[in-house]
């Protein structure tokens, strides 16, 4: 799609080939993160090289993995939710910057605008009470007359209306999580259709799905179908309401194969 190169790793981490950088959007490069086991392999070194801008979309250790960062580096920028900026430092990264919904920061060729999410923004979610405590966003990535909407956890807002007036040329929407239910605040297949109706991207990715359990869950046949179902439960979704959205399932770990643009013949 006309210089986007997309490449799905899992949970809510996208490569986001752009405009000459190379993005990341919550990274999740581990075979676990706390009691949680990755279903699939971990993605492999040459699949997060030549990162230059993280991008975190709240504190949740399942989106702001410490050890998946230092993966990339102590010295890749990471932008987050303002008010967290010093914790991270704190913990040894060099170039960190902060976004508040409705800021924007440039990064050489790209714009990146944080967005409102609904979701708890808590580092340790939102039942304790130490830790930073921040709004969660989504990002709008924009740059070589691209612009990618990485939504991060979220429940539907009003505001994806306005998102869509903008114009939004992919959509990385979650779908599922890691569970045999959702908690408050999340899209499910359902929800992430009419998430798409609000925003009509000319081409949706759904993200979030099939990648982490609990040890021993993952044997139920209900969590073994939320392992793979959900994406194509909202692929359904979307086609029944006769969305002009493309959907493009591709599993974790692999390359999104994203449409031609319109007029391009082979």
């Amino acid at each position: 799609m006309g210089g986007l190169h997309l490449h799905f790793l899992g949970h809510s981490t996208a490569r986001v080939e752009l405009a000459g950088h190379t993005v990341l959007t919550d990274p999740l490069l581990t075979a676990r993160v706390g009691p949680l086991r990755r279903m699939v392999p971990a993605p492999a070194p040459e699949t997060f090289a030549g990162v230059d801008l993280v991008l975190v979309s709240h504190l949740h250790g399942d989106h702001l993995h410490l050890p998946s960062l230092r993966l990339l580096g102590r010295d890749v920028r990471v932008v987050v939710p303002r008010g967290a900026g010093a914790w991270l430092r704190a913990r040894g990264f060099a170039h960190v910057s902060e976004v508040l919904p409705g800021e924007t920061i440039r990064h050489g060729a790209l714009r990146v605008t944080a967005v409102p999410a609904l979701h708890s923004g808590h580092r340790w979610g939102p039942r304790l009470t130490h830790g930073p405590d921040t709004a969660a966003v989504g990002h709008l990535i924009t740059g070589g007359g691209r612009t990618v909407y990485a939504a991060g956890d979220t429940g539907l807002l009003d505001t994806m209306w306005l998102l869509g007036e903008r114009g939004v040329d992919v959509a990385l929407l979650p779908v599922w999580g890691w569970g045999l239910t959702l908690g408050h605040d999340h899209l499910d297949p359902a929800d992430a259709a009419e998430a798409t109706a609000r925003l009509r991207p000319r081409v949706a990715v759904p993200v979030h799905w099939g990648t982490l359990a609990l040890p021993g869950v993952e044997r139920l046949p209900r969590m073994r179908r939320l392992l793979v179902e959900p994406p194509r439960d909202y692929a359904a979704a979307v086609a029944a309401r006769g969305l002009d959205t493309a959907v493009v399932v591709a599993e974790p770990g692999r390359p999104v194969p994203l449409p031609e643009p319109a007029g391009t013949t082979s």
